[in-house]
C-alpha cells in the first residue's frame, strides 16, 4: 500500500489530469496521469486517464495498452469499462473497421450495460447502449443495430447522437424516408452537424435528387473540410484503366478463374442488388459479386450455371477515397474482396483473411 503522502500526492495529480483533460489540454493530461501511477500504480483513476488521454493523442497502440493493464485491475469499474468500449468501437477504427476490436468493445458494452442497470445508472446505461448500437452496426447488423438506437431514444428522446446513428442505420436499411426525417429532425437541434448534412446527401442521391445530393454534400464539406473532402474524379476512361490495372496485377492462377467473369462498372448499386440480401446490402458499398461461387459451378443446381460478374461502383469508391492514390488502392483491394467472394469466402472468412 502507498504511503498516506504518496496516496494525497496522486489523488491530486489525477485532479489535475481530470481538470487538464477537461480543457483539452491532453499533453498535459497525459502527463500527470503517468507522474499519478509512479506515486500509486493501482491508480484505476490514473490508469484510465492516461488510456484516454493516449487515445485522443492518436497512440492507439499505446492507448490498447493501457486499456488492457487497466481493465485488468479493475474489470469491475463502471466508467473504465464505459471508456474501454467507446475506445474499441468508436476510436481505435481506421476507415476500415477492425472486427477483432468490435466485438471485443461490444463485449465490454454489453457487460457494462448489464452493471449500469444494476447500479440505476440510466444515462450511463443509454451511453453504453449507443456504443452496442454502433458495434452491431459496423459488423453487418443493422437491424440489431437499429433496436439499440431506438431504445437510447426511448430514455432520451432528444440525444442526437442516438438521433444520427438511428438516421444512417435506416438509410443503410433503405428505409429512406424515415432516413430523412430522422437526419432532419438531427439538424432541427444541431444545424451544423456535418455528418447529418452527409447522409441527407446519401439519402437524395439514393432517390434520385442529384442537384439536391450535391448541396448537401457541399454543406457537410463547408462544415468539416477534414471528414469531408471533395470526392475523387476519374472520368469512365480512367476508371475502367485502374479497374483493368487491378486486374492485371492479380496471380495469374486467379486470373485463369476469373476468365469467364464479367468485371463491370457502374455509378451506384442497384435497389435489387441491395435487396437481395437480408438485411440489405448498404448503399455505399464498392461493390459486389453476381452469381454463384466457384465452388457452386460443378454442381446439379442449375442456377449455378448463370454468367458470374464483379461490379465495382465508381461513385461510391470516388466518395471512399480521399486522393487518387486511395482510390487506386481501394479499387484493387476492393476487386480482390469480391474475388473472394467468387473464391467462395463468406464475410467471415474475408474477414480472417485480411480481405474485408
Amino acid at each position: 500500500m502507498a504511503p498516506r503522502d504518496a496516496r494525497s500526492e496522486a489523488e491530486r495529480l489525477v485532479d489535475e489530469a481530470a481538470d487538464a483533460f477537461e480543457a483539452g489540454e491532453v499533453e498535459r493530461a497525459l502527463a500527470r496521469a503517468e507522474e499519478a501511477l509512479q506515486r500509486e500504480p493501482g491508480s484505476l483513476a490514473a490508469g484510465h486517464y492516461r488510456a484516454a488521454a493516449l487515445a485522443e493523442l492518436g497512440r492507439l497502440e499505446e492507448a490498447e495498452e493501457a486499456y488492457r493493464v487497466a481493465l485488468e485491475a479493475g474489470p469491475d469499474d463502471l466508467d473504465l469499462v464505459l471508456g474501454a468500449a467507446d475506445f474499441y468501437v468508436n476510436r481505435a477504427q481506421g476507415r476500415e473497421a477492425d472486427r477483432e476490436r468490435l466485438e471485443r468493445g461490444l463485449l465490454l458494452a454489453r457487460r457494462g450495460l448489464q452493471r449500469a442497470r444494476k447500479a440505476r445508472a440510466p444515462e450511463m446505461a443509454a451511453e453504453l447502449t449507443l456504443i452496442e448500437g454502433t458495434a452491431l452496426s459496423q459488423l453487418g447488423d443493422p437491424r440489431a443495430a437499429l433496436d439499440r438506437f431506438e431504445a437510447v431514444l426511448r430514455e432520451l428522446p432528444d440525444d442526437v447522437d442516438a438521433m444520427l446513428e438511428r438516421g444512417f442505420t435506416l438509410f443503410e436499411l433503405l428505409r429512406l424516408d424515415e432516413a430523412r426525417a430522422q437526419l432532419e429532425a438531427v439538424l432541427r437541434q444541431a444545424p451544423d452537424e456535418a455528418w447529418a448534412w452527409h447522409a441527407l446527401g446519401l439519402v437524395a442521391e439514393r432517390q434520385g435528387d442529384r442537384r439536391e445530393a450535391e448541396r448537401r454534400f457541399a454543406r457537410a464539406r463547408k462544415l468539416a473540410p477534414e471528414d469531408f473532402p471533395r470526392p475523387v474524379a476519374l472520368t469512365p476512361q480512367a476508371f475502367d484503366a485502374v479497374v483493368e490495372d487491378a486486374l492485371a496485377a492479380l496471380p495469374e492462377p486467379i486470373r485463369r478463374y476469373l476468365a469467364n467473369v464479367a468485371i463491370a462498372v457502374e455509378d451506384f448499386p442497384a435497389d435489387d442488388d441491395l435487396a437481395a440480401s437480408d438485411p440489405p446490402l448498404s448503399p455505399s458499398i464498392l461493390g459486389i459479386f453476381r452469381g454463384a461461387p466457384l465452388p457452386h459451378k460443378a454442381s446439379m443446381d442449375p442456377w449455378s450455371h448463370f454468367p458470374s460478374s464483379i461490379v465495382l461502383y465508381q461513385r461510391n469508391l470516388e466518395r471512399f477515397a480521399r486522393d487518387r492514390k486511395e482510390l487506386v488502392e481501394q479499387i484493387g483491394i476492393t476487386l480482390i474482396h469480391e474475388v473472394g467472394h467468387f473464391l467462395g469466402l463468406d464475410e467471415e472468412a474475408l474477414w480472417e483473411r485480411g480481405l474485408e
